[in-house]
Parts: structure tokens; sequence; C-alpha cells
């Protein structure tokens, strides 16, 4: 069906996608003198990793923006790459809008009456109890899987939790952790994505937790780095089409030739995975997967300011909403001595974008900065930069953070996430053991792929 043509070489192995998964497998390769072709569709490396310099002055991140304690796959990165990590701003109360109602906080829980309190402390306690019993290399195999992977999270909450106010919190939680809605992700994914980070509070707070640290330079910067030490093993705006096996061999067809090689990681989501065209096709539970695993739906809003006005009024910069656009707020201002801008990250998210997607671009950025203002005051309707990225609309990603997993696809289909298929190999954030869905991760999954597949090598054979 496809011929071997055009702009054409061979190597040892293809890696598709030059996100941290994708550099990192083939940073790995390389270093254990294995050759290798990276090919990204892009004209950009990083992924879901993109740092943008604002004509403001700051440089934002509109994708992957903190690691915390536990991520030590990327603080062993920053280290070496000699890059300047900074804390996440959280002097200050915090801002809670619940049911239209404004009111601040100072501790990592929202405050709310003593019986939705008490609702809520046990509720999270209970999601970390059960999420302590899904083995992270092995979630399928937890004692309950079956049982929790046929509900979703919505299913179980509405049992579950007692009060309005603890429903509501659990909602922007899941929204915020998953980008999407508590209805469109299975319990067992849910409790599996908890585990691997370390529990629900960790993956919801910063000090001590997933939003702790963040990267003067962008984290983008990590994946360019990486990839200036592949040279010409990089080849950018080069889609894959198809991949195409045989018994000595892969061939991998892309918008700008084809690539041999022994073997093919996929450091790409699955959804998008799905999209290559396989020649043979590949296992019917691969395939399955593919089409059960829709990226999440968020859009990151970022609102730069003369100067971080809110820290004046004693605020952080952290807010919570459970109505309109904006489900979570972050002080977003460039570290100390960078600037004396101010900035505010706004993540829209789930059924909140879909609802603003009606809108056209002016409206976007009126509903955005109209409930930063409920939040903050007059002073964030006035920002000297605004800037949105829709990840829904990045062809290449089609969402984020990652692939989610609704009712019935993990406990049946979830050992494909990483089970080769021939000479076709596996990496990607989703495939992680650990800080699934986070940039550690992406780089966790690329370095297993790249240890999986040196022993099938015949390195320096004639190939």
């Amino acid at each position: 069906m496809h011929e071997l043509g055009g702009d054409s070489s061979t190597v040892d192995v293809v890696v598709v996608g030059a996100g941290l998964a994708g550099l990192c497998a083939a940073r790995e390769l390389g270093r254990a003198g294995a050759t290798v072709q990276v090919l990204e569709a892009r004209d950009r490396v990083g992924g879901r990793v993109l740092s943008r310099q604002l004509a403001a002055g700051p440089v934002v991140e509109l994708g992957a923006q903190w690691i915390g304690p536990g991520q030590e796959h990327m603080a062993a990165l920053v280290q070496e790459l000699a890059l300047t990590p900074f804390p996440q701003h959280c002097a200050g109360d915090k801002v809670l809008s619940l049911g239209g109602k404004r009111s601040t906080y100072k501790r990592d829980i929202p405050s709310l009456p003593l019986l939705g309190l008490l609702d809520l402390d046990r509720t999270i306690k209970k999601l970390e109890a059960m999420a302590r019993t899904v083995p992270l290399g092995a979630p399928g195999q937890a004692p309950r899987a079956r049982e929790w992977d046929a509900m979703t999270v919505e299913t179980w909450k509405r049992k579950s939790v007692l009060t309005a106010g603890a429903r509501a919190l659990v909602d922007v939680a899941i929204q915020s952790i998953f980008s999407a809605e508590p209805a469109e992700v299975s319990l067992l994914h849910c409790l599996w994505v908890l585990q691997a980070g370390g529990g629900l509070m960790k993956l919801s707070t910063i000090q001590g937790g997933a939003q702790q640290t963040r990267l003067r330079e962008g984290f983008q910067t990590v994946a360019e780095r990486l990839a200036a030490e592949l040279g010409g093993q990089l080849q950018l705006s080069a889609a894959v089409r198809a991949v195409v096996q045989s018994e000595d061999g892969v061939t991998v067809h892309h918008s700008r030739g084809a690539v041999r090689g022994q073997r093919v990681i996929l450091a790409i989501p699955p959804t998008l995975a799905g999209r290559i065209e396989y020649e043979p096709a590949l296992p019917v539970a691969r395939d399955q997967l593919t089409q059960r695993m829709p990226m999440g739906s968020v859009c990151k809003c970022v609102a730069v300011y003369e100067r971080p006005f809110w820290r004046e009024r004693g605020l952080s910069g952290e807010a919570v909403c459970d109505r309109g656009p904006v489900r979570i707020t972050f002080d977003d201002s460039p570290a100390a001595g960078e600037g004396e801008h101010g900035a505010l990250v706004a993540f829209v998210l789930a059924d909140g974008l879909r609802e603003l997607r009606e809108l056209d671009v002016a409206g976007r950025r009126k509903a955005v900065i109209s409930a930063l203002v409920q939040l903050f005051g007059p002073q964030a309707g006035e920002p000297l930069d605004f800037i949105e990225q829709d990840w829904g609309a990045e062809r290449w990603s089609r969402g984020c953070y990652f692939g989610l997993m609704p009712p019935g696809t993990l406990s049946r289909y979830g050992a494909a996430l990483r089970t080769p298929c021939g000479r076709i190999h596996f990496a990607g954030t989703e495939t992680a053991e650990r800080w699934l869905g986070y940039m550690d991760g992406a780089v966790e999954s690329g370095r297993r792929a790249a240890t999986e597949v040196l022993p099938l090598l015949a390195l320096g054979a004639k190939r």
C-alpha cells in the first residue's frame, strides 16, 4: 500500500512525537549507541508544553506549568540543564466563589459551613483511601476494579457526598485535575491518577503539592535543549500517516517522506495514535483503547497587568469558582527580578470551555475578564495583554492535559496502553506509572520505552 520513497532514511529506532516523552526516549537511545530519527508533526518541539514571551514582558506557560515534590525525573532534568526554578507565589488569602457568593480563606481546603467542611474532609479521606488500593502498574487488578470502572465519578459522588458545598468542590477538583466533568471520568481511572500523583490534596495544592514550582525560562526550554542535542535526528513538520511492519523492520511514512527502522516508539496521546494507518492492523484491544480515550478540555487564559495588584489586597491570586467560565486561577506573575508585571492564569475547563467556544474571540475574552473582575475586583478588568490557548483546537493535541478513560475502558483495555504491538512501542504521559498526565510522567514513559526497546535492537547490524 505504501512505498518507501521521497525523503527516506534508515535508523535503529523511529520516535514519533517530540514532546518530553519522545525527546527523552530518543536521548536514552542515542546515549546507548542507537541511531534515532524523531518525527514531529508540529513546527516546534514540546508537545503539550508551550512557553511564550508576551509583548508585555513576561514568559507565560500556555501548557504544562508546574512541578512539585516527588517529580524526580523533571527536577533532575531542570538541574542537569542548568535551568532556574522558582516557587509558585501563594502568600495571601485565597478567593472562593461558591453559589455566586464570594469569600476568602487561608488554608488549602476552602471554607464551608461546618457540615459541608466535615463532609468534604470525609470525602477527601475516602477517595485517597480507595486510591491506595489501586496498583500503580496494574490498576485493572485493584480489588474493586470492575465495580469502580463501571461507574463515573459523578455516580459515586451522588451516592457518597452529602452536602451541596462539598459536591461543588469535588466537581471543581475533578475538573481541575482531569479537565473534564465528573460524569466523563471512570471512578477507577480517577483513583489511578490520584494514586499515581500522591493523592487528591497533593494534586490540588501548591506548597508540597503538584503546583509548587515554576521555571524562569519556561518549561518548553527543557524540550528545546533536549532537541538541540539531537541535531539532524529531529525532523519537524513531519506528520506521521502510516506505520508498516514487516518481518525485518518497520517503515514510518510521514508528510515529508519515510523512515525505516528496527522499532518505532509512538510518543503521542492514544487518540492521535489511533489516527495513524497501520499495516498490518493493530490488535483489537489496542484499537478499542484508542477509540475510548478522548483528551480533556482546557483553555488556559493569561491576563497580564501593570503590577500584581491583588497582592496589595492580601490575596494570593488563587481562586476557586463553581460557576461561570473560570474554575481556578493562580498568580502567574514573573519571578522576582524578572519584571514588575503581574499576571493571572485562568483555567476554563470541561463544560465551561464547551460553552465558551460558542463565542467569538472578543466574546471569550470578555467572559474570562468579567470572571476575573468578579473574583479580584475592577482592576482585573484592565489587562495590558491577554492570551488564550484552547488545547482542543490544537491539531496535534486535540485537547489537554491527557487522555481520559470513561467507564469500562481501564479494566478492559488498560493493559494495551503499554503493551508493544509487534515492533511498535508506546510512550507518552498516559502510559506512565507515576505522575501520569504530568510532565514527570512523560519523561518516565520515554525512558521506560527506550529501556524496553534497547535489548531488542541489533546495534551495528547492517539494515
